[in-house]
């Protein structure tokens, strides 16, 4: 059994069987994710097993964003130039729920890094940018790296690392 990551694919993906438990999740894969690719606002990038390649076992979406730079930490400002800095937006992160536990949370997170130091390597982006919907998953990506905007923010940013 391999894993995969794909890009959602409305013909070939079951988005309606995919189930994690927060509604707003659920519903941007069924009726959202698809447009929004189309019209180029976000990727969203689904994690299947090669077996049965319809099942979503998990998802992110991606998205350009910004982040200004007052936002970053001091540390992470300098030789930064005085306008907002590059980001990619981690905009959704979902794991089905028949499928929690199996480490597909951090999977996808590696995913959406990686795909963002692949964009570093061919135009401007210097962080991955997250808002996390809750405490409890801001302290998830903490554990990643992340650093809030600000001590009480539910915004959170990786920097990208160099090349």
């Amino acid at each position: 059994m391999a894993h995969t990551f794909v890009v959602l694919d409305s013909a070939r993906h079951d988005r309606a069987g995919f189930t994690c438990g927060v509604a707003a999740l659920d519903d941007y894969l069924r009726q959202w994710a698809g447009q929004h690719q189309r019209d180029g606002i976000a990727t969203t990038h689904v994690l299947i097993d090669d077996t049965q390649p319809r099942r979503i076992l998990a998802y992110c979406t991606l998205s350009a964003a910004q982040l200004y730079l007052h936002k970053l930490r001091e540390e992470d400002r300098k030789r930064l130039p005085a306008y907002p800095v590059p980001a990619i937006r981690l905009a959704r992160l979902a794991v089905s729920q028949a499928e929690r536990g199996k480490g597909y949370g951090p999977l996808l997170l590696g995913h959406a890094a990686n795909l963002a130091l692949s964009v570093r390597q061919t135009m401007g982006v210097r962080v991955l940018l997250v808002d996390a919907k809750d405490a409890q998953a801001a302290a998830f990506y903490e554990a990643f790296g992340f650093r809030r905007t600000a001590n009480t923010a539910l915004t959170l940013y990786l920097p990208i690392g160099r090349y």
